[in-house]
């Protein structure tokens, strides 16, 4: 197990790095599709270690700035305490720890949930005094290539990306989580807070709803998804339009995520996203 005391810490609060000299317990967590996640218990406060010693290498640098960024401008985001690379050079970020997933719905959650991921949104526009820090550490993709890297690979779904990157043109002016799902949202004494911000980046704020509207979709249901998307138009003013192609390019994602086994499946799941094919006009169930 990884030693805090082995890490090469690039930058870490001064205060944490004097609480390190005493003794500490960490305790693993559900790992994520990307790292490994350990709780920290030091000097009777709470932390989360993130390792990314899989597949994926962000830039963790960029990320831990735009984490205090986040956090200074009161975005409900986990504060960033230090990052640096382990003994195997895998990158690493202290995080502070904000609760436990959330794993019920009702309408009051979602109702937070539309509200902050609309804050998310409109930070890009409103923020003012961490300008220079966004503009800085926030990426900007191509989004066929950041979010279907293997799509070339897959000839029944590539033409059907590329037919609807003609019909919407994507809009890379806000920010946007990238994963926006119940899974990265925690709880603790009633305070919500949003994390893994992996795939945070300039991008558009119609598909990062439609994204999260279709995970509710087909892992909680029909109605929990129309309220969510309901509160979300409300919310945004009814400016997420071409709702039907960012749907179908939430689903197509999918597929090709649940092709590589990166994604939960069960006969009901299977049954939703045949539905939502059958009903939409850019898809059709054979792709599954």
């Amino acid at each position: 197990m990884i030693q805090l005391d082995s890490i090469n810490w690039v930058q870490l609060d001064e205060v944490v790095r004097h609480e390190m000299k005493q003794a500490y317990r960490l305790m693993p967590l559900k790992p994520g599709l990307e790292a490994e996640v350990m709780r920290v218990e030091l000097s009777d406060q709470l932390y989360v270690l993130k390792i990314w010693n899989k597949e994926s290498r962000p830039d963790i640098g960029k990320q831990y700035e735009l984490l205090s960024a986040l956090a200074q401008s009161g975005v409900r985001v986990s504060r960033p305490y230090g990052w640096g690379m382990d003994q195997h050079q895998n990158q690493v970020l202290l995080m502070s720890y904000d609760g436990v997933p959330v794993t019920w719905l009702d309408r009051h959650i979602l109702s937070r949930m539309a509200q902050t991921l609309h804050e998310i949104h409109q930070y890009s526009v409103n923020v003012t005094d961490h300008r220079e820090e966004l503009e800085a550490n926030l990426p900007r993709y191509d989004f066929v290539d950041y979010f279907f890297p293997q799509a070339a690979e897959h000839e029944d779904i590539y033409p059907i990306v590329h037919d609807l990157m003609k019909r919407v043109q994507i809009r890379q002016e806000h920010l946007i989580h990238g994963d926006y799902n119940l899974g990265n949202m925690v709880e603790m004494n009633g305070e919500y807070t949003i994390i893994d911000w992996t795939n945070g980046q300039y991008g558009d704020p119609r598909y990062d709803a439609a994204w999260s509207v279709f995970l509710i979709r087909i892992y909680n249901g029909e109605e929990w998804s129309h309220f969510y998307q309901t509160e979300l138009q409300a919310v945004s003013n009814h400016m997420l339009d071409e709702e039907s192609a960012f749907e179908a390019l939430a689903w197509l994602r999918w597929v090709l995520l649940s092709r590589g086994g990166g994604v939960p499946r069960d006969a009901e799941v299977t049954r939703r996203v045949l539905n939502i094919a059958a009903h939409n006009p850019y898809l059709h169930a054979s792709l599954l």
